[in-house]
């Protein structure tokens, strides 16, 4: 075939083609392929229906639609929650596993004596997503109706008392040695496995007192079987308007547990960046928020300066009441 020839076919079969609409895939190269991303793991160190992986499970899903992508929770109990954070100390710096961890957090750090790694700075900051006060309930045989009737029983019969504990190392116990090292009373520790098996022996009258999250007492209180002698948050909580901060009889008494996001050391500030900003705003979402508050907890979601001094701060408290208990890793 002639060259004039073959020239004009061509032209008149990219003219038709054109005109079909068909013409791309001949005259441009074809597009490259971007891979996808890999879902983000959010590591809880606690197991599946618990207060940390609620937390988590409530975040992932509203953060996944702030980053626009999938987000996955990733239970790995155990050492009180040391097994995960040490597996997110030691991931990539990628952003594709992060940390929800809790109070013990900054338990462990003086709690452990050898840790694998370092709390601080092993990890970043991102925010905190909640805080979650906690409240001391009794028997209903136990003469003492408030705080300052307690400490004057606890003074009178030292010893004689005593408070079940739901996981010794725990915040929850911390929170109850916290309380006997501001009073100055002698209460003894009934350590359980657990904290449904301490509230049904409170409820037994077999022990007398216990700190215990609102979630896991609060229809026990509205059903007169337990009484609640005061909150350990800074002040009264919706939810038991009637009932006291521990704080106003005992000045300077708090004891809140937290919940909060972490990615490992050595992220870029541009990725630490976009994932504290797409934590934050999902925690402000009102199906977040509603979540949260249904646990009993207060939403929050700070930013990664205030929640880094945060923990820095918690490490240094809660080292005093460890050491004040002479608390042990079981």
């Amino acid at each position: 075939m002639k060259p004039a020839v073959w020239t004009r076919r061509l032209t008149r079969c990219l003219s038709s083609l054109l005109g079909l609409g068909l013409w791309m895939p001949v005259c441009m190269p074809v597009a490259a392929q971007v891979p996808a991303q890999p879902p983000i793991r959010i590591l809880v160190g606690a197991p599946a229906g618990g207060t940390t992986d609620t937390m988590a499970r409530t975040l992932a899903q509203a953060l996944g639609l702030q980053l626009g992508r999938t987000v996955l929770v990733d239970n790995k109990a155990g050492a009180g929650g040391n097994l995960a954070a040490d597996a997110v100390a030691k991931a990539a710096p990628d952003g594709n596993t992060l940390l929800m961890s809790f109070t013990s957090h900054a338990i462990n750090a003086s709690l452990y004596p050898h840790l694998p790694f370092d709390p601080v700075k092993d990890f970043t900051p991102l925010t905190m997503v909640s805080t979650s006060p906690s409240v001391l309930v009794a028997h209903p045989k136990l003469p003492a109706n408030n705080v300052s009737e307690l400490i004057a029983m606890a003074k009178a019969k030292p010893g004689q008392l005593n408070f079940a504990i739901g996981a010794m190392g725990s915040s929850l116990h911390l929170a109850g040695d916290a309380f006997k090292m501001k009073a100055g009373v002698f209460i003894v520790n009934i350590p359980y496995r657990g904290t449904a098996p301490a509230v049904q022996d409170v409820l037994a009258g077999q022990v007398d007192l216990m700190f215990a999250a609102v979630g896991n007492v609060q229809a026990h209180i509205k059903a007169g079987k337990l009484k609640a002698l005061g909150v350990t948050s800074a002040k009264r909580l919706a939810a038991f308007p009637d009932v006291p901060a521990i704080g106003e009889s005992l000045p300077g008494y708090e004891s809140s547990a937290w919940f909060g996001l972490f990615g490992p050391a050595r992220m870029s500030p541009e990725l630490s960046k976009s994932l504290s900003d797409a934590a934050r705003a999902a925690v402000q979402t009102a199906q977040v928020r509603r979540r949260i508050e249904s646990e009993g907890a207060s939403p929050v979601g700070n930013s990664p300066e205030e929640f880094s001094r945060f923990v820095s701060h918690e490490i240094v408290r809660w080292k005093a009441v460890v050491q004040y208990a002479g608390a042990q890793a079981e």
